[in-house]
């Protein structure tokens, strides 16, 4: 006790010392007494722009819309295929490839199950499989960029084949180029260049993956698994993604990224506004208004568009739900899972622009 007290009285206190937070937080103290003193109603209006965008998301597309029951749907519908042996017969069909690209099968789990299901779904049910499977964390990372090449929902495949249709776009080789040849190519890509960390599995030597859980608990379960899912993990995620975006927004940045982003999308033969959409909002949405676009446009720019919306976007899936489900069901902690949806997002990208620019004059009627 008196070591301690002579220690203080030489002036080496730890709380004597300034931190970097402390200072910050002085700054605030000082701002938020500017504010308040000169222009009181801007922080209700700072307030007021940020829960503008989270609700516009989070109550009117994930509440009150047909999503968040897709969400929870889904869920049910993955936990059926799983229980009537979905997964095993996809492990059979796919171990001749995977074992010839020396990868553990279980990686192309969590892209057919997004294909069918939802990308949430696809997390919750794949990352426990891939565990399971004894994959490497290369190749769960693996699994969690490729996932990113196939459409987040079903409705947004079926919604961009009409698309398609209505602009003479043959849509076969487009499907097989863009969502099927992916789950081949992007594993073997990352696996020679990223993620090598990836082992040759014999069939003989993985589980067997259907559970013997009861139908009729099984339906239970799984719907209350995807409340849990949409309430506990995907609302929280996108409303702090959407936090952000108000606060862009208030402060006038959002335009600016908005337009810049627009330019790009252009620029690597996407139709800017549907594009804008599946970044930020819905892929679904997307679709259905790239159908409203005008007779027109480049062809090109409706295959780049149909690419990228049939993806694990938007963002908010990418930063928010992605890294919060996967560190929950697999080995990943949040940054390795986020750091492989990002590198699952560029390939996307790459494809929607090789696709839209060389293939689109073979497809167009």
């Amino acid at each position: 006790m008196d070591k301690k007290q002579t220690i203080y009285s030489k002036g080496k206190s730890p709380r004597s010392k300034w931190y970097p937070f402390e200072v910050i937080g002085v700054l605030l103290v000082c701002m938020s007494l500017i504010i308040l003193l000169f222009a009181p109603n801007s922080l209700a209006q700072f307030f007021n722009t940020i829960i503008g965008e989270v609700k516009l998301i989070v109550v009117d597309v994930f509440l009150t819309s047909e999503v968040g029951v897709a969400i929870i749907v889904s869920v049910i519908f993955g936990r059926l295929l799983e229980r009537l042996g979905f997964t095993d017969g996809l492990i059979r069909l796919f171990v001749p490839v995977m074992k010839w690209l020396k990868i553990n099968p279980a990686v192309i789990i969590p892209s057919v199950y997004n294909i069918l299901g939802d990308i949430n779904a696809a997390g919750k049910i794949s990352g426990p499989i891939l565990v399971k499977a004894r994959a490497t964390k290369a190749e769960q990372k693996i699994a969690i960029a490729t996932m990113i090449q196939s459409p987040q929902s079903f409705a947004t495949l079926v919604l961009g084949l009409i698309t398609l249709s209505i602009f003479g776009i043959q849509a076969f080789p487009l499907v097989v180029f863009s969502i099927f040849l992916p789950i081949i190519v992007v594993p073997f890509i990352l696996s020679k260049t990223i993620y090598r960390d990836t082992k040759r599995v014999e069939l003989e030597h993985l589980p067997r993956f259907t559970p013997k859980t009861k139908f009729l608990q099984t339906i239970f379960s799984s719907a209350k698994e995807g409340v849990e899912l949409l309430l506990l993990i995907i609302i929280p995620a996108v409303a702090a993604v959407f936090f952000f975006i108000g606060a862009l927004k208030f402060f006038g940045i959002w335009s600016v990224i908005e337009s810049s982003l627009s330019s790009f999308l252009t620029f690597i033969s996407i139709e800017p506004t549907t594009g804008i959409i599946s970044i930020l909002a819905a892929p679904t949405l997307a679709v259905a208004q790239l159908a409203e676009v005008a007779s027109t446009v480049d062809p090109r720019l409706i295959v780049g568009s149909f690419v990228l919306a049939n993806s694990g976007l938007p963002l908010s899936v990418i930063f928010g739900q992605i890294p919060v489900t996967w560190a929950e069901t697999s080995d990943l902690n949040e940054k390795e899972a986020l750091k492989a949806a990002l590198i699952g997002l560029l390939f996307r990208f790459v494809t929607a622009w090789v696709l839209a620019a060389f293939l689109t004059p073979f497809l167009v009627n």
